[in-house]
């Protein structure tokens, strides 16, 4: 009863937001409260179960909060002024290029595993020029979303962490095994980025860009600029990543430190600071409301059972003479299941379940961590309604995460199918 339960509340909840029924915050929020009634939970123990969400993702709300804060006064003051620059000159109107620089620059980026760091810088860079050759805002987020997904699998990102703790490994154990099935999905997003870039240079043409980025400035943009303390900036952020990726300083309290730190360089007086301050309030609410709402969601799937119900659920149908094809099947399912899993409740809910059941029929376990790694919060996260960071990529690009979900799920399904017929053909899961 509590599986089917589960998977009808995921079910309704991806409909509801699809067709735009509901507000994703309303969604989060009613679905599950609805489903918790029906299964018999009462308002104190739910308003508990949503309390315990809500302290969970407290780290994480306020981490983007001071994050969005951050890199959005780094976007003031021009830091990215000149890597906006540069791209200008080499893409030179040419949506195909301007697509492919999207996705290269983002692997780039993304090799430190942070996808709030990843679209704060990307999409700063990008966003502009997007608008300016009037490309569509959802190849951008699409782009940006399919990038990450292969480069998530670094071993110091928290998907990968999770699953190194979880089946007791090390990194290179997981990681060097899938290094060819990276290799193959880096591959796919360059030539869905092609194909992109093929579609749009067809619909707009090649233009002459007469886009500068300082002249296209507004007068209030102008007064934020900082360009003397250019060098200052782009140390401290250095600081900020290398920090981050040390994990020296726990990451909310890293930037919170360093938002402050940055308005006060930048902006010593308090007037400037209060414009800045109001200029990103919207995004600021709109970011840390929907991953409160993500607590609520995940707080009552998690305390009713319901998400242990439905891991249960999926490995009853798995028949005893198929399990051979456990690790393949975990392969295939695992970037869906990021819209039904949390990468907590996968990583230590599901993979241990999956991975005990392979050991009982002869299998690696291992093969199970590189098979869910494949897709499950890698590929899957910008796309999963479960993880802040999605709300941040399309929050940034102005687009409707049902749009953003309708465009590119397709495609990132592809990503994990082509990772896993490499993974197959160079051994490292196995039929």
């Amino acid at each position: 009863m509590l599986s089917l339960l589960g998977f009808a509340t995921i079910a309704l909840f991806l409909v509801l937001i699809i067709i735009k029924r509901l507000s994703v915050i309303t969604a989060l929020v009613l679905v599950p409260l609805v489903f918790g009634f029906l299964a018999g939970f009462g308002p104190k123990e739910l308003g508990e179960m949503i309390l315990a969400g809500i302290k969970q993702v407290a780290p994480t709300g306020i981490l983007l909060m001071f994050a969005v804060l951050y890199f959005g006064t780094m976007l003031d003051v021009g830091l990215f002024d000149p890597i906006i620059a540069t791209i200008i000159r080499l893409v030179k109107g040419d949506p195909l290029k301007v697509i492919l620089g999207t996705a290269v620059l983002t692997m780039i980026v993304h090799l430190d595993g942070d996808g709030t760091a990843t679209f704060m810088i990307v999409m700063s860079a990008f966003l502009p020029i997007y608008k300016q050759l009037r490309i569509n805002r959802l190849i951008l987020t699409g782009i940006v979303a399919l990038s990450v997904g292969p480069m998530h699998l670094v071993p110091w990102s928290g998907t990968s962490a999770r699953a190194i703790s979880t089946l007791k490994t090390d990194a290179t154990q997981l990681f060097n095994p899938n290094i060819p099935a990276i290799v193959a999905g880096i591959g796919w997003v360059l030539f869905v980025a092609y194909w992109f870039g093929l579609k749009e240079r067809k619909r707009l043409g090649v233009s002459d860009l007469n886009y500068v980025h300082q002249e296209s400035l507004t007068d209030q943009q102008k007064q934020f600029r900082r360009p003397r303390l250019f060098w200052v900036n782009a140390v401290l952020t250095v600081a900020l990543i290398t920090t981050l990726m040390k994990g020296w300083v726990p990451a909310p309290a890293l930037f919170i430190l360093a938002a402050t730190v940055a308005l006060l360089l930048n902006y010593p007086h308090l007037p400037d600071q209060q414009k800045v301050l109001r200029s990103h309030g919207n995004n600021i609410f709109m970011v840390s409301s929907m991953i409160f709402a993500a607590g609520v969601f995940s707080g009552i799937l998690t305390g009713t059972k319901m998400i242990d119900a439905m891991a249960t659920s999926v490995i009853s149908l798995i028949p005893q003479q198929h399990a051979a094809w456990l690790p393949t099947l975990t392969a295939i399912t695992s970037m869906p299941a990021s819209l039904l899993f949390t990468p907590d409740a996968y990583y230590f809910g599901v993979v241990p379940i999956l991975s005990q059941t392979a050991t009982q029929f002869g299998i690696d376990p291992l093969e199970i961590g590189r098979a869910a790694l494949l897709g499950q919060m890698t590929v899957g996260f910008p796309v999963s309604p479960l993880t802040a960071s999605t709300f941040l990529l399309v929050g940034l690009a102005e687009v409707d995460l049902g749009d953003h979900q309708k465009f590119i799920l397709k495609w990132a399904f592809g990503t994990t199918i082509v990772m896993t017929l490499a993974a197959l053909l160079t051994g490292s899961i196995h039929v």
